[in-house]
């Protein structure tokens, strides 16, 4: 429908009523199209200042001769009776009150019934009355039902999160926390990754735009582990040290049923005099426990971090079969968990390094004195074994169905 009015083609009478029939049939369209928003249609037509009404007076009133301004006078009337005898049929569907009161006048003239009677009937549209009324005025009804209002809970990951940093807790072990965008020391030159490393790689990581003219350590990327943490803790603190690292970290991953290119990770790092191998293992077996149950089985097979030698990597027993072979576990009877090892004395030398460089004392993180031994696992893979989720994403799909299963 266009905005403009055309010019009238004549003044006789069979073609005013053309020209009106035409405009009645565009307020009719115009009103099922603006049902849903009756203050655009009444602008449309009505509007003060571009109402096409106003149009049509200065298009087709205004320069008409005097003997025309009479029929085209009667015949403008009749269309403004028109727009707002339709404005007010939207205005009386769309409002619950007035609907009520026309079921009422039905009622009372015979038109509707029902097999309870009349007087059952008139007494349910007075309720009905009595609650739109409330509502248009916005007032409380006590005597209403009220609007249960769920309480929010925290997300899984985030209750599975609490629930690892709590076990380490009562062990003794303190929160320590970092920041996401991290420097190229504290991510990876500082634990001992090669210049070369393929985690180094922008194919592995995202690292932050602009910084191809700082110097090689200073470069900003998103951190790729919470490990920067463990490196910053003994910066700037010395020995003895038992902390838990909670953090989302991010990686440059295609996202599949495994693999997200957002995760979450719990690293631990406990530095001290005569910290063996021994302790690792105790701690670590008795973490799984509290975790998974007090049936749960460790085992330690060799692997290959560059800040921890000796490294390992943790199984559990299945916690779905009891280790006797099931598809979870891919018949093994073990699942691989995390990943741990003692702190390599090129760690320790790195931060020995930056303690020297910001003017610390240089001496609590000696190689010779003190050792030490750090672990990390995912949430997320955490969270799948616990609640027997196959597929990472649901996770972070804000799916109410799929949340709603924790509350």
């Amino acid at each position: 429908m266009s905005d403009q009015i055309p010019d009238l083609p004549a003044y006789d009478e069979p073609s005013l009523d053309r020209s009106f029939a035409i405009l009645e049939a565009e307020v009719r369209v115009s009103a099922a199209a603006s049902h849903a928003d009756l203050e655009a249609f009444r602008l449309l037509w009505l509007g003060r200042k571009q109402g096409r009404l106003k149009l049509i007076s200065e298009t087709w009133l205004a320069p008409a001769p005097p003997e025309a301004r009479k029929p085209l006078g009667i015949r403008f009337n009749r269309l403004k009776q028109l727009i707002e005898e339709i404005l007010e049929e939207l205005r009386v569907s769309s409002d619950p009150l007035q609907n009520i009161e026309n079921m009422e006048s039905l009622v009372r003239s015979g038109f509707l019934s029902m097999p309870q009677g009349e007087e059952h009937l008139l007494a349910s549209i007075q309720e009905s009355r009595a609650s739109a009324i409330i509502a248009r005025n916005g007032q409380l009804d006590v005597s209403l039902p009220g609007i249960a209002r769920t309480p929010g809970i925290a997300h899984p990951l985030l209750t599975t999160m609490d629930r690892v940093v709590e076990v380490f807790h009562h062990l003794g072990y303190s929160t320590s926390l970092g920041p996401q965008v991290e420097s190229d020391f504290y991510n990876f030159e500082a634990l001992n990754f090669p210049e070369n490393h393929p985690a180094r790689d922008t194919q592995d990581t995202l690292q932050i735009a602009g910084q191809s003219t700082k110097a090689s350590r200073d470069r900003l990327l998103m951190r790729t582990h919470t490990s920067p943490v463990q490196i910053r803790s003994m910066v700037s603190q010395a020995p003895p040290l038992r902390i838990v690292i909670p953090g989302k970290v991010h990686r440059n991953d295609a996202a599949d049923a495994t693999h997200s290119p957002i995760f979450h990770q719990v690293e631990g790092l406990c530095v001290d005099t005569n910290i063996t191998f021994s302790d690792l293992k105790g701690t670590l077996d008795h973490a799984m426990r509290a975790l998974f149950g007090s049936g749960v089985k460790t085992r330690f097979f060799p692997s290959f971090f560059p800040f921890t030698e000796p490294s390992a990597d943790v199984q559990i027993s299945c916690i779905f079969c009891g280790g006797s072979g099931c598809r979870k576990c891919k018949h093994s009877g073990w699942i691989e968990l995390l990943g741990c090892g003692m702190v390599d004395p090129a760690v320790f030398q790195a931060v020995t390094d930056e303690r020297r460089r910001l003017g610390l004392d240089d001496t609590p993180y000696d190689p010779a004195r003190i050792s030490g031994f750090a672990f990390g696992m995912g949430v997320e893979r955490i969270a799948m074994i616990l609640h027997g989720i196959s597929d990472i994403g649901q996770f972070y799909s804000g799916d109410m169905r799929f949340l709603e299963q924790f509350a």
